[in-house]
């Protein structure tokens, strides 16, 4: 069921998007057509899970917050009936046994020759910079053996800073690197480090960003303890 407002929104919102913001996209021949992947993207704004599954001709289905389906009231429903039309599941994401239940729900999505889609720095960036990739990426991939599509986006934290509701028209440009495919053994914590790393070195590579070798949920605190 959960296809159907997928779809609904997609169709309505690809013409206007497409007109209004011209999405400039290269390598879409990357992604295959059927069977299990995984996109692995930079994560600039809120807006990356719209203008990313548009230009996707297969369905791509996020892991999200499992807060975002249960707030109260009339926007709690808005809000859920959106995530939902966007092809987001919910999950709890706060560490710990809650984050293998993460895992388990992405490597079910991908079980079932799904398209998966997965910001590996956990959170969006707070600055623009490209940070450390949570290596739950890692063991999806061996584990499942889908190929990682790396994506870069670009203009994304321009047209919707976060906080902002209302997007600024200008392109959004995204590319999409070639297959990464990865073996090994998923619990060895040394190799999923390394997988991690690969992925993030190619998304720098594509997106041209500044890397930082800590995780972007550090630098929000950091940068939240010196306002306060």
């Amino acid at each position: 069921m959960n296809n159907l407002p997928y779809g609904i929104l997609r169709a309505f919102l690809t013409p206007f998007l497409m007109v209004l913001f011209r999405p400039k996209v290269k390598g879409l021949r990357h992604v295959p057509g059927s069977g299990p992947v995984i996109i692995a993207s930079n994560h600039l704004s809120f807006s990356d899970s719209i203008f990313m599954p548009l230009v996707v001709p297969r369905k791509v289905t996020f892991l999200a917050k499992s807060e975002y389906f249960t707030s109260p009231g009339p926007k709690g429903l808005l809000k859920k009936l959106t995530f939902i039309a966007l092809g987001q599941v919910p999950v709890d994401r706060s560490g710990g046994r809650r984050s293998e239940a993460a895992l388990i729900t992405g490597l079910k999505v991908l079980a079932e020759g799904k398209c998966l889609g997965i910001y590996p720095e956990g959170t969006r960036s707070p600055d623009g910079r490209l940070y450390k990739g949570r290596t739950g990426i890692a063991r999806l991939a061996i584990e499942s053996g889908a190929p990682i599509i790396p994506v870069a986006m670009f203009n994304t934290e321009k047209i919707q800073p976060t906080g902002t509701v209302v997007p600024k028209v200008m392109r959004v440009e995204m590319i999409f690197g070639e297959p990464m495919y990865f073996e090994g053994d998923s619990t060895d914590l040394l190799h999923l480090r390394d997988v991690t790393d690969q992925i993030m070195q190619t998304i720098q590579a594509l997106s041209g960003q500044e890397y930082v070798d800590t995780y972007a949920t550090k630098a929000k605190k950091s940068t939240e303890d010196d306002e306060g």
